[in-house]
C-alpha cells in the first residue's frame, strides 16, 4: 500500500497483520479521491474524519493532500498499532488525533466535520448506523462531504442524507452523501 499523492505521495504505508482489516486497495482509493477532488476542488484545511480507521490509508491520504487536521477512530489492536506505525513514518503525529474506540461508541461532538471517510466491515451496515448517529450528535455539519465503502453488492441509503454519487470499483462500492438538512 502506499500514499496515491500529495506531500507524501508514493510514501509506502503497512496495512494491519492478520485477517480483521481489509484496507482499501490503490485503485480503489485513487478513485475515491478523484471523485472527492472533482467535487470539493482542494483539500486545503479540511477537517477530516476516517471512521473504522484501520491502517489510515484513507485519512493520511486526505492529510497528504492538504488536509488541516484527522481524526481516526479505530479500536482493533492491529490496527491501531500499524495506524501509529504509519502516522510515525510520515511525521504526522502533529496533524492527527487517534481515538482507539469503536466507530460506534462516538458521543456527542466537540466540532462538525467537513469531509467523513467511512471503510466498515462489509456486509454489516455499520457505516450506515454510524453516520446516522454521527448526525444526531453534531459530527456532521450542512456542507459534509461523507463517503462509505461498502461492498459492490451493498447499498448505503441514509435517511436525512442524499446520495450524491455510487461508483463500482473491483468489489467495492463507494458512495458520497451529502446532508439534507442539519
Amino acid at each position: 500500500m502506499r500514499i496515491i499523492s500529495g506531500q507524501w505521495r508514493s510514501r509506502p504505508i503497512i496495512a494491519p497483520k492478520g485477517e480483521t482489516t481489509r484496507p482499501t486497495a490503490d485503485r480503489t482509493r485513487e478513485t475515491l479521491f478523484s471523485m472527492l477532488a472533482s467535487r470539493l476542488g482542494s483539500f486545503d484545511e479540511l477537517q477530516v474524519i476516517d471512521l473504522f480507521a484501520g491502517s489510515g490509508a484513507l485519512g493520511l491520504e486526505a492529510l497528504s493532500r492538504g488536509a488541516a487536521h484527522c481524526t481516526f477512530v479505530e479500536h482493533d489492536r492491529p490496527a491501531l498499532q500499524a495506524l501509529e506505525k504509519n502516522i510515525d513514518k510520515l511525521d504526522a503525529k502533529r496533524l492527527c488525533d487517534v481515538r482507539p474506540v469503536s466507530a460506534m461508541a462516538l458521543g456527542k461532538a466537540v466540532r462538525a466535520y467537513d469531509l467523513i471517510l467511512m471503510d466498515p466491515p462489509y456486509g454489516t451496515g455499520a457505516g450506515v448506523v454510524a453516520l446516522e448517529k454521527m448526525a444526531r450528535l453534531g459530527w456532521v455539519s450542512p456542507s459534509s462531504w461523507i463517503s462509505i465503502e461498502t461492498a459492490r453488492t451493498e447499498d448505503a441509503q441514509v435517511k436525512g442524507f442524499e446520495t450524491e454519487t455510487v461508483r463500482d470499483v473491483g468489489k467495492a462500492r463507494l458512495t458520497l452523501l451529502r446532508p439534507l438538512e442539519i
